[in-house]
């Protein structure tokens, strides 16, 4: 059924036409997410196999995520409430953008797991700032009842960079095999380098393509006393989310899984680039799914769908679970587990800001973001290290066995958001 409480939807600009959701902001946006996941996502798809190359164990690669995706949660927040307050919002995301570039520089030049660490934190800072900003600026070029298809086109552009970059991430590093190195990093290393690219692109794409809807400075505006205000429906809406981040991992560990279960026969280095093929291949149904995901929550109501993508989350878990328990070093059934992770995925990143701007006034659109983004983050860095070092102590099944009963409470608490 479709949700019908709509009393604090905020107002779009009235100069836009209810059909034009495929406007140049929406466009540019879409343009510069895809450049910029081109950009860090090939990173993602080969650092478990760097780091099993340094010798650096999962649970290293668990806090590693955890710490970046703690950093970019609570610089949403702060972003927030500076875009809410000040009314400057387009340049912060430039910076976001920027920062990108610098961090993938600084993972190329690492030895081991520390500049790792602070490479990831300053990408991941930038992703922090840039992204409910930009939300805020997509919601304020669309109407209300086009936010779910045109997030959902936003997604799939974002995913297309995804898809793209670390296809050729892995076709490089194939390659690069072939030539003499002084090192095993060698290879990793020369991918690394190459991402910068498409990031510098990323920042002149929303330089010159995103328009920033009018947003008056509200200098009376204080972060305490907003988040206090926040309505009671969209505070129980974040417990939710947050209980469900407490088990959703990062999907770096996926592919560390898909590594380790795969390199007994295989080899590591060709286990690494099947399951960053996998992790392209999870990408790939994320694109495929993102924008009619967004239709059918246009139509039926966003959080009946938001819950169904829960419970795929909760399923991608288990699924990992058992595929240790099991044994499993088939790569078809290997990639149905990222199929089933691609979905949720798809739903999760499509909706969450959507059902976000259901619930909120335009006046603290923003600020509302950066708690959503602070609340996940936190979550997911509790997640992260945790599942990487119940992996490295006990094991990796009863490490994603834990994270698919968290995941099952956050989705049972979103059930009872009405």
């Amino acid at each position: 059924m479709r949700d019908t409480d709509r009393a604090t939807t905020p107002q779009v600009d009235a100069g836009i036409p209810p059909t034009g959701w495929l406007n140049r902001t929406v466009a540019g946006a879409g343009l510069t997410s895809a450049l910029g996941d081109f950009c860090y996502e090939t990173t993602t798809v080969i650092l478990p196999g760097f780091l099993a190359v340094l010798g650096v164990p999962a649970a290293a690669l668990g806090i590693i995520e955890g710490i970046a995706d703690a950093v970019a949660s609570f610089t949403k927040m702060v972003a927030g409430y500076i875009a809410d307050r000040f009314g400057h919002r387009k340049l912060l995301v430039l910076v976001g953008y920027g920062l990108t570039p610098v961090g993938q520089a600084l993972i190329a030049l690492a030895v081991g797991w520390p500049l790792i660490l602070f490479g990831r934190i300053v990408s991941w800072f930038g992703k922090g700032l840039r992204g409910p900003l930009r939300d805020a600026i997509v919601v304020q070029s669309i109407t209300a009842e086009t936010r779910g298809r045109a997030f959902g086109f936003h997604r799939a552009a974002d995913t297309v960079g995804a898809v793209a970059g670390p296809l050729l991430g892995v076709a490089l590093l194939g390659c690069a095999q072939g030539l003499t190195w002084e090192a095993a990093t060698g290879p990793f290393r020369l991918v690394f380098w190459l991402t910068l690219v498409p990031g510098v692109l990323a920042v002149l794409a929303f330089l010159t393509l995103v328009r920033d809807p009018e947003h008056s400075p509200n200098p009376e505006l204080r972060l305490f006393s907003t988040l206090r205000g926040l309505p009671a429906r969209f505070k129980r809406y974040l417990a939710a989310v947050g209980i469900f981040g407490l088990g959703d991992f990062s999907h770096s560990l996926l592919i560390l899984a898909a590594t380790q279960l795969l390199t007994p026969s295989m080899g590591v280095v060709q286990a690494a680039q099947v399951a960053g093929l996998l992790y392209v291949w999870r990408n790939v149904v994320q694109v495929a799914t993102s924008y009619p995901i967004g239709v059918a929550a246009d139509r039926y109501g966003q959080r009946g769908v938001l819950i169904v993508g829960y419970g795929l989350g909760v399923l991608t878990a288990a699924l990992t679970a058992l595929a240790f328990a099991s044994g499993v070093t088939a790569v078809a059934l290997l990639a149905g587990i990222f199929f089933v992770a691609g979905l949720y995925v798809a739903v999760q990143e499509a909706l969450e800001s959507t059902v976000t701007a259901e619930m909120v006034s335009e006046d603290t659109l923003a600020t509302s973001y950066g708690a959503l983004g602070t609340v996940n983050g936190t979550a997911k860095f509790v997640s992260s290290a945790a599942v990487g070092v119940l992996w490295t102590a006990v094991s990796p099944m009863f490490a994603f066995a834990v994270a698919a009963i968290v995941m099952a409470a956050g989705t049972l608490a979103l059930l009872r958001v009405r």
